[in-house]
């Protein structure tokens, strides 16, 4: 089967080459790669050229990953659909691996496993462990149980004659990802996890970022809830377990936070014990599935475990927004007293050139582009990928 890679890329000159070198160095080629330019102010356009790649440029900024991508899929020649962020990187060997999974022809959608590019903020550090965490943990339980709560939108492929089925990528919620992940599961269709095919994506280095991109994805999270959760108890009943159980996690994580103060308090347990218990059953939760993580993506050990006390960062940003969107989107918009989430924000800034030790490829060596002027509009609509 051929693959059409669809990159939708808005103000990515500096972060967009990491990510078409590793598209260049598949073992398995793309049989096409169309960078989707939406209304750039910079030279993402000249770039994604100098590397070979087929360029489409809307006559205004769309606004959104997923209208960038529908604005790319009549174009796309392939039987399969590769959506890839121009933050994200892909192993040499991502396609070869991801490819196997549609030999069973009940599967619609797939996407690998990732992991973070940059670990150099408290930020990324944590995320890095919810990385971890989940794509060691959960995610292949629900593989196993054929039921993956989302294919990541950074890197994953779907079938092109299901995706005009369900008119393209959907836009009627933040998360597209998710969306079609759900819809397709619906009806009838199966999504797959595969562990071995390995993507890094740039994720957000500073807290107004983070709490950008974290906002988008809990809104995103309870918009398809609320689209969803009926027909997913009648349909798919297993998929139904694993989001009500996220949802249970949600509510209950701040009675899990306040443990140790009602230890002290209700319990007269003093506070270093109550705070001991606590950080222990944290540890015995957390880190054997980060010690097999570590082992299998061939990571120091030790500088994994060092990374665990940043989790409580941006988990503690994830769970105010998702109490929040819980809020907004489930109680608050049904009844007409709020708006929900329609804005795709950026969640990161510019995209760095550097790439990682670990995320490097052989590439092929693109032209050198000539500086140009840049251009400087009063107001550019941001937005991003997962």
């Amino acid at each position: 089967m051929r693959v059409s890679v669809v990159v939708p890329a808005h103000n990515e000159e500096h972060g967009l080459p990491a990510t078409l070198r590793s598209l260049l160095a598949q073992t398995e080629p793309a049989h096409q790669i169309i960078v989707v330019d939406d209304g750039s102010a910079d030279r993402t356009g000249e770039v994604a050229r100098s590397y070979g790649a087929t360029v489409l440029r809307p006559p205004r900024n769309l606004g959104s990953k997923a209208k960038a991508q529908n604005h790319a899929l009549p174009h796309c020649e392939g039987e399969l659909v590769l959506a890839v962020d121009a933050d994200t990187v892909l192993a040499p060997d991502y396609i070869e691996k991801l490819r196997p999974a549609f030999d069973d022809p009940a599967v619609a959608i797939a996407a690998g496993n990732v992991q973070t590019r940059f670990t150099r903020t408290v930020w990324e550090r944590g995320r890095s462990i919810e990385y971890l965490f989940g794509f060691h943990w959960h995610r292949p339980i629900q593989s196993g149980a054929h039921s993956p709560m989302v294919c990541s939108g950074c890197c994953s492929a779907f079938r092109r004659d299901v995706l005009l089925e369900f008119g393209g990528f959907p836009e009627r919620t933040i998360v597209e990802d998710m969306d079609l992940t759900w819809s397709a599961q619906i009806a009838g269709h199966k999504a797959a996890y595969v562990g071995d095919a390995v993507a890094w994506a740039a994720d957000p280095e500073t807290l107004p970022y983070l709490r950008r991109q974290v906002r988008r994805w809990m809104a995103g999270f309870f918009q398809n809830v609320r689209l969803h959760l009926r027909p997913l108890l009648t349909r798919k009943p297993m998929l139904a377990l694993w989001v009500s159980l996220a949802i249970l996690e949600i509510l209950i994580a701040p009675l899990w936070w306040a443990t140790p103060a009602l230890l002290t308090l209700g319990w007269h347990m003093p506070p270093a014990q109550a705070l001991a218990w606590w950080w222990g059953t944290e540890l015995l939760l957390i880190t054997p599935p980060l010690i097999y993580a570590a082992r299998r993506r061939r990571l120091p050990l030790l500088r994994v475990l060092a990374n665990i006390p940043c989790v409580y960062a941006t988990r503690a940003v994830n769970t105010y927004y998702a109490w929040k969107a819980l809020i907004i989107e489930l109680l608050l918009a049904p009844m007409g007293l709020a708006t929900s989430l329609t804005t795709y924000e950026k969640g990161r800034a510019d995209t760095p050139a550097y790439t990682p030790r670990h995320a490097r490829t052989p590439h092929r060596k693109a032209p050198q582009i000539p500086p140009t002027p840049q251009a400087h509009p009063q107001h550019i609509p941001e937005r991003t990928r997962n």
